[in-house]
Formats: C-alpha cells, structure tokens, sequence
C-alpha cells in the first residue's frame, strides 16, 4: 500500500459492495404522525451501507438510511449507479457526486436518489480522511473536540410520562446535556402538561427542546408556539410542514423562542429557501438525506453565511464530525438506535459529545451487520 499522502491519480476505485439492512428497534416508536394517523409505529429503519476499495488497497464505508419506506429502493438505485465509480479517483468527491447524480437524474436530484447517493459520498470522504490518518473532522477542519448534546430517543409520544421522567434521569446521569421531548398530539393540552412536567422536574436552565414533527397548521402553530413561550425552550421543532419556509419565517419574527427545522429537506436548494426567508432560528440538515457530507458542506456554508446556527438532524455517528467544523456552537442530537451497527461507542462527558480522534469516521461494522442484511451486491474486483 502507498504512503499516505501518496496516494495520487494512480490510484483507482477497483471494487464496491453495496448492502441494505433492518436494523430493528427495541421498542415500537411513536411521535406525532403516528398519533395523527399519518404513519405506523416504526418497528425497524432500512440502513443502506457502502463499502468502497481502491487498487492500492484504501478502504472507506459510509452509509445512509430511511424510516418506515423506501429501503429497498435506496438500494437499487445505488446498484443501478454504483459501476459509474469503477476506475474513477477516489479522491475526486465533488465530481464523482455530481457523476452519481446525473447518471440517475431523471428521477430527480434530491429525496430518494440521492439519499442513495449520500452513502457513496460517505464512504469516499471516510476514505480521504483515513488515508491522511486523520478523523473526519480534523480533515475538514474542526473548531472543537467536542459538541453538546442533547437525547431524543427517551421523549417519545408513546412514552408514558413516569417512564418519561425516568428517561431524562438516566439521560442526565449519562452526561447528556439537554432532554427533547415529542409534542403535537391531538389534544394540546396533554402537551403542555408533559412539557410542563418535565420542566419543573429538570429545573430552570437546563436545556429542554420540543418537536412537533410538521403535525400543526399555521394558526395551532401560533397558539402552541404562545403557549410554550413560558417554558424556556432551547427551540421549538418542525411546528409546519416541513416545505413551509414562509411560515416558519413568521414564527421565527413573532416568537422569542427559537424555531428549528431543515431534517426533511433533501437538498441544498431546498435548504436555500429556508436560509434566504430566515424561516429557522436552527437549521437541522440531515447528511444521509441531503445526499451526503459534499451537499451538507453547501447547505453548511450558506447557512452560516447567513448566521445561522447547525444542529444536525439524526445520525450522530456521522454528525458529531461535521458538527465539530461549524463555526457557531451547534448541537447534536444523540440517539443510540444506530449503535448495534458499529463496534465503537460514542463518549459522553459533561453534556458534551466528544469528537473521536480515530482515523475517518473512526467505525467498525458489528458482526451482526450481516444477519440483518436483506440483500447483497458487489461491483468490480478486489485488489
């Protein structure tokens, strides 16, 4: 194998193997979609894993995923694009996105495609970073080595509320430093007194954030956003759907606590419009779903030019790397569904995650990776 910093236009991506997994959750999940009608409890999420090899011998992983539907489809258009990158240089990323892009463009460059894509791009950056020794987030270019955090998975609508306040002890012990819970279920009122509930039980101050997951019109947006002015909110999430850009801007101009939103939006450009009409306080991209770390750098600079603050939807794997490169103190969204897939663990301290120093993304597929795998594919020849 080359030196690491040697690995120049000789070298060449020589084979990929693609693979779609179920990854089963312990419980059955419920947010406000499920309460409203919208979608079934979650019982399991579709990851689509990319393993990339050059001729020289270098090696990266990246992955994407997608909830409730469109697994299967992920994969097959990854398999339909994957042998566009045979022969190409691994270290031409931006290009080799916009080859992926266009060679299935006619289904459109954003939401499904390039989800698809996205776990290419991973693997190509994941590469690049190990190939120069370095985290992912030292080879962009890290302001920080570590990012505060906050727990989603303890606050879900299908949570009773004791068990409720137990999740957020255990999350506090842990070294957690915020709590988020779900809100929009049909009755606002249950809403505040879980809200309200949790506040008196963590104190004033620490950091507490709600998620309506797209679930209220403008007008119930307007009420819940006045009714939830008292509680001190780090923001409150995706109160509209998630296209409203407009809306959201006018939350925005008439409320004090922040708004947040951007984890649906599957492009730069869509991103853009919330940017232009400053329809988020926190812009939430989502790297898997953007199409990968080359659109989320986009949507980063844009946003930042624009003086917003990140915080990264999902993923924390993944996330607490581009995190650590924003310029303004972002924060990122611990969820530990994702764990079982990889050997290593993320390290928690003092409401921080921290970034780790490992070479790329600094993981390991789990052994179990290949008994949940539902199919299978390799393109080109190993070394």
């Amino acid at each position: 194998m080359n030196d690491a910093f040697s690995c120049g236009d000789g070298d060449r991506i020589a084979w990929l193997r693609l693979r779609t997994v179920a990854l089963p959750l312990p419980n059955p999940i419920s947010d406000a979609k499920v309460l409203t009608g919208r979608q079934k409890p979650m019982t399991e999420i579709a990851i689509l894993i990319v393993e990339i090899e050059t001729r020289d011998g270098y090696q990266g992983m990246g992955f994407s995923y997608s909830k409730r539907a469109g697994g299967a489809g992920q994969f097959a258009h990854a398999c339909e694009v994957a042998p566009n990158l045979l022969g190409e240089n691994p270290n031409d990323i931006a290009k080799l996105w916009d080859k992926l892009c266009w060679a299935g463009a006619s289904v459109g460059r954003s939401g499904l495609a390039t989800q698809a894509i996205g776990a290419f791009d991973v693997a190509l950056w994941d590469m690049k970073a190990r190939r120069a020794g370095l985290s992912l987030a030292r080879l962009l270019g890290a302001h920080r080595d570590s990012v505060r955090c906050y727990n989603t998975s303890g606050g879900f609508l299908h949570t009773p509320l004791d068990q409720l306040m137990r999740n957020t002890d255990a999350s506090r012990e842990q070294g957690i430093g915020g709590i988020k819970l779900k809100v929009g279920q049909p009755d606002w009122a249950l809403d505040l007194l879980r809200v309200g509930t949790v506040r008196n039980h963590l104190g004033d101050g620490f950091p507490l954030m709600v998620d309506a997951n797209q679930q209220w019109d403008r007008p119930q947006a307007r009420r819940m956003c006045r009714r939830l002015e008292p509680f001190d909110l780090v923001w409150i999430e995706e109160p509209l759907d998630c296209h409203d850009a407009e809306g959201h801007a006018e939350l925005v101009r008439q409320f004090d606590t922040p708004i947040a939103t951007g984890e649906m939006l599957t492009s730069p450009t869509e991103h853009w419009e919330f940017i232009r009409l400053r329809g988020a306080d926190y812009l939430m991209p989502d790297a898997p779903r953007v199409g990968g770390i080359t659109p989320y750098l986009r949507v980063q600079t844009l946003a930042e030019q624009a003086g917003m603050t990140l915080a990264p939807h999902f993923a924390m794997e993944l996330h607490v790397h581009l995190a650590a490169t924003h310029l303004r103190e972002p924060w990122i969204e611990h969820f530990e569904w994702l764990e079982p897939l990889f050997e290593e663990r993320l390290e928690i301290r003092d409401g921080r995650m921290l970034v780790p120093g490992r070479p790329g993304l600094g993981l390991t597929l789990s052994d179990r990776v290949p008994g949940w795998t539902l199919q299978h594919a390799e393109v080109g020849q190993r070394a």
